[in-house]
Order: structure tokens, then sequence, then C-alpha cells
């Protein structure tokens, strides 16, 4: 994904769909979305009341209801002016945000409301009657004038709220009636899909999509309680972080705002002590740079470099970096003659730098810390790793026997590719060979070159930097070292890209 590629959030909420009833369903819409992503069930915490107003207002705020106090579809005594709604944070934080709901408390001032205090936009349509049909009225205008604003104004950040099947539970129960609802829900869902597909801009923007509900019903209808019909819930999604067939952690409903706000490659305020984390996709590959990154190779060649430049007249400075760090031999030999303005042959130069550096990697190659921890970390979690490095074959072939080839499935070299970083080539072999989609793929770098590689290669990148500074930036998260990113893969959060502040 282009860095300069525009993130947009849509968040649907149907309210009331069972987890159980939904897998027995054929719901083309939301069964795309999770096969392009993720689905997987939510359980509502104890001490959270299974109803509507709590768990909604958990899954907005981000924060517990603890916090947010709101403790049933009575919104009085809320504090929500202390821990308001995504939309409400990010349209203060000149962000354009909208929300489309038919339920009073989440849009006026009835029964303690609104949930939603700030958006930027907002279509209401209450039902005209509170029975099943004006439910199903009301979910039909809201629909219809989200798909409206979604395809002409393309706000960054959406919430829109179905009701009708909830309501369907509470009157009929969850019966063939109620399954008709849920089928109706996943059909708007179909629209809003298409409406945000259809865009003009669509090209050039990044959606993340995620469908909620807040919670489960009795098989008669009702919640309320503690059983698991009731406090089962469930999140799907899928967006530039969440690739298809995304392993994910355990799921809570405060994690959805805060995905939102990782969504749109920001980092919450810490005063705002959410109580979410961003969804913990686990990543289906690994594909580790060498030089640098695993082994401290990366200062043998720089060294290596220097010498092969004083023979040839050349002072090595700053200013050769970007031609040097992270290059294959090819690329730092033909700058090399450039800047020295040599005669020598462009083989025996190439050639001068391999004999070089094969001898110093094979004397003096020390493993970087948390290398070992990592490739263990990797195995225990079954989760593949690639080697993707612009090191020639040799050099690799010594460095494999401290790495221990056998921590890695595929090892690409410079020799296997016709270009290598910073072109992406490297990286769409290795992903290929693993059988898995770049996007989920996490790759460790620790250069410019190498960073360029494996973004254009579409794969999230975590950094630890060597030689050169390396600052945070979108698709790119930048890590104190390999031991962090041990930290990170066990804690189920790895790394997502560098965020702008809110």
């Amino acid at each position: 994904m282009s860095v300069a590629t525009r993130r947009r959030v849509l968040v649907v909420g149907i309210d009331g769909v069972r987890l159980d009833t939904l897998r027995r369903l054929d719901t083309p819409h939301l069964d795309t979305l999770a096969a392009a992503g993720f689905l997987a069930p939510v359980v509502v915490e104890p001490g959270t009341p299974t109803m509507s107003g709590p768990c909604w207002a958990t899954v907005v705020t981000g924060v517990t209801v603890d916090k947010h106090a709101v403790w049933s579809n009575d919104f009085s005594g809320n504090r929500l002016a202390v821990f308001p709604d995504f939309t409400t944070r990010l349209q203060s934080s000149g962000r354009r945000t909208y929300v489309a709901a038919g339920w009073e408390p989440l849009m006026t001032v009835a029964h303690g409301g609104p949930l939603f205090r700030g958006p930027g936009r907002t279509s209401y349509a209450a039902p005209a009657a509170d029975d099943c049909e004006g439910w199903e009225e009301a979910d039909e205008l809201v629909t219809a004038d989200a798909v409206r604003v979604l395809a002409e104004d393309g706000p960054e950040a959406s919430f829109v709220y179905l009701g009708a099947v909830d309501e369907t539970a509470h009157i009929l129960g969850c019966g063939e009636e109620y399954e008709r609802s849920i089928l109706r829900a996943d059909e708007r869902l179909g629209r809003l899909l298409a409406a945000v597909r259809g865009r003009a801009s669509h090209a050039d923007e990044a959606w993340t999509v995620i469908v909620v509900t807040d919670h489960g019903h009795r098989d008669e209808g009702g919640h309320g309680g503690r059983s698991e019909l009731e406090r089962t819930a469930w999140i799907a999604c899928a967006g530039p972080d969440v690739p298809a067939g995304a392993r994910v952690g355990e799921l809570r409903h405060q994690d959805v705002a805060a995905q939102v706000f990782a969504s749109l490659d920001l980092v919450p305020d810490s005063h705002w002590t959410l109580d979410g984390r961003p969804f913990a996709v686990e990543p289906r590959a690994v594909l580790l740079d060498m030089d640098g990154t695993l082994t401290d190779t990366e200062t043998l060649w720089w060294r290596t470099a220097q010498e092969v430049a004083d023979g040839l007249g050349h002072l090595l400075s700053d200013a050769d970096t970007s031609e040097v760090v992270g290059r294959c031999v090819e690329d730092t030999a033909a700058h090399l003659r450039r800047v020295s303005g040599t005669e020598r042959p462009l083989d025996t130069v190439v050639a001068e730098l391999e004999a070089r550096f094969l001898a110093a990697v094979q004397e003096e190659t020390v493993v970087l810390p948390g290398a070992r921890e990592l490739l263990d970390t990797l195995r225990d979690m079954g989760i593949p790793a690639a080697l993707v490095t612009a090191s020639p074959r040799p050099v690799v072939e010594s460095v494999l026997k401290l790495l221990g080839a056998e921590s890695f499935q595929v090892t690409v070299v410079a020799d296997d590719t016709e270009r290598t970083k910073p072109h992406p080539e490297p990286y769409l072999v290795a992903a290929r060979a693993l059988g898995v989609d770049p996007a989920g793929c996490l790759a460790v770098e620790d250069s410019p070159a190498g960073i360029a590689a494996a973004q254009a290669a579409g794969c999230r990148v975590a950094v630890v930097p060597s030689l050169l500074p390396v600052g945070a930036a979108p698709g790119r998260r930048v890590l104190t070292g390999l031991q962090e990113l041990v930290e990170l893969l066990q804690a189920g959060r790895a790394p997502r890209g560098g965020r702008e502040r809110c």
C-alpha cells in the first residue's frame, strides 16, 4: 500500500445477532468480508450487562462500563463527556466523521443520550412504530442515507447502526423471522460495501471495515443475563492491516475503537486511558533481513566497502550510505566505480568486495541480541520464517552456520532474483515460496533500501535500525531491538506501522 493512500474506516453495528444463528445462515456479504479478514467471537465481559446500551458504549468509546458508566438502555448518569465515542474524538482532531442510526439514545437526548456527541455528520431515522416492520423501515432509511454519504462524501471514520434484528428477536424470538431479519441486514451491509467500492477515489483509499454485534439472545428472545447465548457476540474485520485468513488473539468490544484509531494510523492520547487495543492479528509469515538485522554483518559490509573504496582512491562518507547500506555487491561496486572514477572493470571490483566481505563474515560475525529468541519464538508459534537478504550465497551460507538453516523455511539471496533490494522482488519471491500473501507477512528490516523493498511488496514492516536512523511512518514501526519484537509477538501484538498521534 502506498504511503500516500488515504485510510478510511467503516464500522457497522448490527444489534443482537447470535453467533450460532449467523453460522447457519448464508450471508454472502458478511461471509465475503470474513473471508477477506476474519470473523471471531467476543464474550461480553463479566460486570458488563448484556444489554445494548452498555455494550455499544464500550464498542465506540474503547473503555469499559466502569468508565463510560452506561449501565443499561437508559444512559442517564453516563460519563461520555469524559470518555467520548471515536467519531467525536476524531472530529475534534480535524478528521471527518459520520454516524447513521435509528435508535434514539444513540443520536438524541432521549433516555440520557446521545451516545454519539459530536460526529461531523449524522443521519437519523427513528422507527415510526416500535415493531418489526417499523424497525426494518428505519434500517432501510438509515442504510439508504449512509450509502449516499459513503459514496459521495467519504468520511474518514463512520458508524452505521442497524437495529431491526434485535427488535425482531425481542418480539418474535429467534426463529425464522429473526433469521430473515439477519439476511436483510446482510443485504444492507452489501449495499454499504458497494458504496465504498464504487467511490471514484476508491483506488487511492485503504478501507478497513469492521462489523460487530453487541450481544446475543435467548431462544425465546431477550437478553440481559449471563447465559452463553446472551454473552456471546462477534467481530468481523477486513482491511489493509488484516489479511485474508488472519489469525487473531482474544477480542473484546473495547478493541473496536482502538482498531479504528490504528486503522487511521493514529496513536491515541495516553490521557484517554483507553482499555481497548488494536486487534491482535498474528502475521502469517515473518520475512527477515540478515545484515544488520539478525547479525552484525552490516558493519562488516560497510568496513569492506571502505577498504575497497580506499584502494580506489575514494574516502567513503555519509554521502555514500544510501548506495552501500542494504545494497547488493553489484550495486555497491557500480557506485564505487562512479565516485572514484576508476577504470577497473566492474567484475573485478565485485570480486574484491565479495572476497573481503566473506573473509570478514567467516571470522567476525556475531548474532545480534534477540535474534535467537526471535527465531525460537517463531518456531514455537508455528509462524514460518524466510531469510531475505541482498548478500551473496557464500556469505549467507556462512551466516546460516551460526543462525541455523533449519530456522528458515525459505532463503532468498541476491543470486536468486533478477533484481534485489530496494526492488520488491526478493520479498515477493519469499512470500510466494511460503504460499502467503505479502499483506499477511511481517518483514523485519534495518535499512532504508530493505524497508522500501518490503513496503513495495505490500508487507508490514518492523524496523530495527542499525547504521542508519529510520523514522516511523505509515506501514512500518520502529522498534528498539529484536527483543521488543519477541515481546510483541508473544503478547499477540505484532507491529502494524508508524502512526500519527491524536
